[in-house]
């Protein structure tokens, strides 16, 4: 038994048990080293966690819910989770976008299909869309590797080079580098598919119009069409607990309810970490930092030990917007005005592309938006266990900005984010459902409103109600996350890792920025000296 205020000696410490955490635990625990893990919460999980808290019957996913970045992660495939019950599920769509006119826009896992469905609206679209699915075959596994890589990445890069010609060449990089706003419009005649790229790209907070959105909005619409937007079997939080109990199954310990209030620097080297319960433990080898930089630099590791690049930097540094997630436990299927040739677990809200444009611009400045983006979730239709047969689980959620300024709806939201505020707003979402699903307010059972206030209190990481460790724009990616100059899990402390959404590759359920910190650490603990040894 460890006694409080005692010293303890491991390998490594990883601060944080969300889905990098883990990943990097696991992967340090498989090379033999002694990891000890390290969580705030009374649970593992991060922000991948699910509860019953809105209803007893009902399973919620706290924060996100769809993983196709985790089906396609070939860090979490490599730890086969299966064996320790993960168990994946799909609804019978991976995506809906119902418009106001009874229509939808539908992505099915069956390219055919959803060819078929896009050449129903808009004849030449399906053509179009099966091109585009043929191009990203052969370019989309390379720009997957390449955004998972430590930057940069260079193997993932000349494989993807060398496959460019066969997926179209220049055309293709123009294609991957324009716009969201613009990649539907250049290559399909109706509105159904700009929708379901525009709406894909609004999962990011990169503007429309803004270079780097249309990637976005490729790389999950083509993945929803290759590996699907699968959902664990009973809850996210089933994910976290597969890759807590395989790093458990492997020797490692974990202590949930510990939260860490610092990290000791000593000659240039990260040498332990402290936890409010009074322990100190010793690391040898590493520490793996899954917090948000704001909270790791400056915050648990004093600002006098870090670098003077990331001192400076970290004055820059950017969050992304804020979210405000609503709950519902209903009793009875959506009530959409025109019921989908295939039930999505996935649905986005938004009029037309240029609605969703309005909402990001108002947000971008400091306005609540007064027709709000919404990306939800029927998990039910997902995945049956989640409520009571009948019935539907349902979340929605949408970003507002960090400092509001006003109101754009008009409707005396001051952007405190206490109860009126949260409650004014959930009201002004589930109106927006009620327009194309008319009774839905009466199916509701139960209604949670999550603003930034409580997204935070229940994941310290979600400053502000920040979901993806920091803008996703240009201007704080690639080398230039999460300050310039780094772009890798290096810190400019020895022993020091980042393995958080807000290093380079940033937010997103794939493990690569826990991956990239473990294998950095195994790598620099092998030359130098300095490293402890057991």
């Amino acid at each position: 038994m460890t006694v409080p205020g005692a010293d303890e000696t491991y390998d490594a410490v990883v601060v944080g048990a969300g889905p990098n955490g883990l990943v990097a635990a696991n992967h340090l625990v498989d090379a033999g080293w002694s990891v000890l893990v390290l969580e705030a919460q009374p649970e593992v999980g991060g922000a991948v966690r699910s509860d019953r808290e809105v209803h007893a019957d009902f399973v919620h996913d706290t924060f996100s819910a769809f993983y196709p970045l985790a089906a396609a992660s070939p860090f979490l495939g490599a730890m086969d989770l299966e064996d320790h019950g993960l168990a994946w599920t799909h609804a019978p769509a991976v995506l809906g976008h119902p418009t106001p006119d009874g229509a939808w826009a539908l992505l099915h896992r069956d390219r055919e299909v959803t060819a078929r469905l896009l050449d129903e609206q808009h004849p030449g679209d399906g053509e179009a869309w099966l091109v585009l699915c043929d191009q990203w075959d052969v370019i989309g596994p390379h720009v997957l590797g390449g955004l998972l890589s430590p930057f940069p990445p260079v193997r993932s890069a000349l494989a993807g080079l060398a496959a460019l010609p066969r997926a179209g060449g220049l055309s293709f990089v123009r294609t991957l580098l324009a716009p969201a706003a613009e990649v539907g419009s250049r290559r399909f005649g109706g509105r159904a598919p700009r929708l379901l790229l525009a709406g894909n790209a609004g999962h990011a907070d990169i503007p429309l119009e803004d270079t780097g959105s249309g990637l976005m909005a490729l790389l999950l619409t083509l993945m929803g069409q290759t590996v699907g937007f699968p959902v664990p079997v009973g809850g996210a939080g089933e994910l976290t607990r597969a890759l807590a109990r395989r790093f458990v199954s492997r020797g490692g310990e974990i202590r949930c309810a510990t939260p860490v209030v610092g990290i000791d620097v000593a000659r240039g080297r990260a040498r332990a970490v402290r936890s409010a319960d009074g322990r100190r433990t010793t690391v040898r080898r590493a520490v793996v930092a899954d917090v948000v930089a704001p909270h790791l630099f400056g915050g648990l590791v004093a600002a006098e030990h870090l670098p003077l690049r990331v001192r400076r930097g970290m004055r820059r540094f950017e969050l992304d917007p804020s979210t405000v997630k609503v709950d519902w436990a209903l009793s009875g299927p959506v009530p959409w005005a025109s019921a989908p040739a295939h039930a999505p677990g996935t649905v986005h809200i938004a009029d037309s592309v240029e609605q969703m444009s309005r909402a990001f611009r108002e947000v971008a400045d400091g306005a609540v938006p007064a027709e709000p983006f919404l990306l939800a979730g029927q998990m039910t239709t997902a995945d049956a266990t989640r409520s009571p047969a009948g019935t539907e689980s349902m979340w929605a959620y949408t970003h507002v900005p960090q400092q509001v300024t006003r109101d754009a709806g008009g409707g005396g939201i001051r952007g405190v984010w206490d109860h009126d505020d949260c409650e004014r707003f959930a009201d002004r979402m589930q109106a927006r459902i009620e327009r194309l699903a008319p009774g839905f307010g009466s199916t509701v059972l139960a209604r949670r409103v999550l603003g930034p206030r409580e997204l935070e209190a229940r994941n310290a990481n979600l400053v502000g109600g920040s979901i993806n460790g920091g803008t996703a724009r240009l201007r704080q990616e690639l080398v230039l996350r999460p300050v310039p100059g780094l772009g890798r899990a290096e810190t400019g402390i020895a022993g020091l890792y980042l393995g958080s959404s807000s290093a380079h590759p940033g937010g997103g359920v794939h493990g690569a920025a826990g991956m990239n910190a473990a294998r950095a650490a195994l790598a620099h603990a092998r030359f130098d000296p300095r490293a402890g040894h057991r």
